[in-house]
């Protein structure tokens, strides 16, 4: 087995490998992306609609845990504050909060106890981009962008009372809600760009406007124990690919490190109503696997409604993932890679001395696994625990009429019945002789 890549000071991070992310704000009012507003460049006297509507009546975060829960997920991730400013918790920092709304709540506290009531890690996600605050300097991520004074306005704004902001919001995350197991920020852009031809004219924000080093070590000496990604332009606890399955281990600098995909189910973050591009319970689950056999965790967006509710097809995208999981996941949860090769179309992942190998293809009768003849004591179908026969071709043996080619020297042939288990992606689990 390769070495592999755990973060010492909270091994369940690697142990989960599935987690829930979840984006909820003012955004989900107007249901059209969560960055709706730098989009269509909203005032925010027309934004503030919004907010004098915003009532989750429906809000149930122990919903939310059991359906976290059912799909095999071991930690969630909520959005505590995303690019517009507007806060999810009574912040003595800013009037911009739900408590200030028709809702008139705190929506962080119920949710961090119906994670800890249902044995789920807490997570919060905290933007440091910030369209609603006025020290926040118009750049190319701004709503302002296009703005025809926005040169002369930033000369107004100050970079340093932004920053303290920052600071002390996150410093209340983290003291007013007990222990917080990780914290996702989002995100830095050191290099001017974004949407010409705004991204010509204004420098990008990075580690120096964030204040990183600082705030990391006010993290790290409030919640000693707590995950931090990589998006505050300086090392974190672990990389965070947006969007897109990485091909293998990732390297930062010249190390392999821990690493989470985060993914949406239908291409928004936020509660996207007509956005109809789901995908397929077959692909997450494929997804998922994909990222555990290279060493990498799934972090899989849900976009509640404005009335706080996870709405039907995320729950049927995530319940038919639970059904998958509901038996085959032991081959994720604290499972990881392993320099073993397996044959083409499949997948392995190992925990302990158990290889798992998921058939992303259902071969006919056989499959063939290069170098572990000898290696295996016992095979089975996972789905059902029926035995899967074992043999070992010779390598010599010639095709004939009814008599398949011998295969390479070391490899196992599993014999697999014809009709392929009712299930998402089949899985077959092998034990491994001691010390292999």
């Amino acid at each position: 087995m390769s070495s592999q890549v755990h973060i010492p000071h909270a091994p369940w991070f690697t142990e989960a490998r599935f987690g829930m992310f979840v984006h909820w704000g003012l955004y989900s009012l107007p249901a059209r992306h969560e960055w709706v507003r730098y989009r269509e460049q909203t005032s925010i006297e027309d934004y503030n609609k919004y907010f004098e509507h915003f009532d989750p009546d429906l809000y149930d975060p122990r919903e939310w845990a059991a359906t976290a829960k059912a799909a095999g997920m071991k930690y969630v991730v909520l959005t505590t504050k995303h690019h517009d400013g507007f806060c999810l918790w009574d912040s003595a920092l800013t009037d911009y909060k739900a408590t200030n709304t028709p809702y008139g709540a705190d929506l962080l506290a119920p949710y961090v106890a119906a994670l800890r009531e249902a044995g789920l890690k807490v997570g919060f996600y905290h933007s440091v981009i910030d369209w609603h605050h006025p020290d926040f300097a118009i750049d190319a991520n701004h709503v302002e962008r296009n703005h025809p004074d926005a040169l002369e306005l930033n000369k107004m704004r100050d970079g340093a009372k932004y920053r303290e902001y920052l600071h002390g919001q996150v410093r209340e995350l983290l003291t007013n809600y007990g222990q917080i197991d990780y914290l996702f920020f989002d995100f830095s852009y050191p290099n001017p760009g974004g949407t010409a031809p705004a991204g010509d004219k204004f420098p990008g924000k990075g580690r120096k406007d964030w204040g990183s080093e600082e705030l990391m070590g006010m993290i790290r000496a409030l919640q000693p124990g707590i995950v931090v990604n990589d998006r505050l332009d300086i090392p974190g606890d672990f990389v965070t690919p947006e969007q897109y399955q990485p091909t293998g281990a990732m390297v930062s600098g010249d190390k392999e490190v821990p690493w989470e995909a985060c993914q949406t189910l239908n291409g928004s973050w936020g509660y996207d109503r007509d956005n109809l591009d789901y995908k397929s319970t077959d692909l997450l689950v494929r997804m998922l696997i994909d990222g555990v056999s290279k060493g990498g965790n799934l972090l899989l967006n849900v976009g509640p409604t404005a009335r706080g509710e996870i709405d039907a097809r995320a729950r049927e995208a995530l319940a038919g993932m639970g059904e998958w999981m509901r038996v085959h996941g032991r081959s994720i949860h604290g499972a990881e890679a392993t320099e073993l090769v397996p044959p083409s179309d499949a997948r392995y992942t190992r925990r302990g001395n158990r290889l798992y190998v998921h058939l992303f293809a259902w071969p006919f009768q056989f499959v063939h696994l290069p170098g572990l003849a000898g290696r295996v004591r016992y095979a089975q179908l996972l789905n059902d625990a029926s035995e899967a026969a074992m043999q070992v071709l010779d390598p010599d043996q010639e095709a004939g009429h009814m008599t398949p080619a011998g295969q390479p020297e070391g490899t196992l042939t599993l014999k697999l019945p014809v009709q392929r288990p009712d299930v998402a992606v089949p899985v077959i689990e092998l034990f491994l002789n001691e010390g292999d």
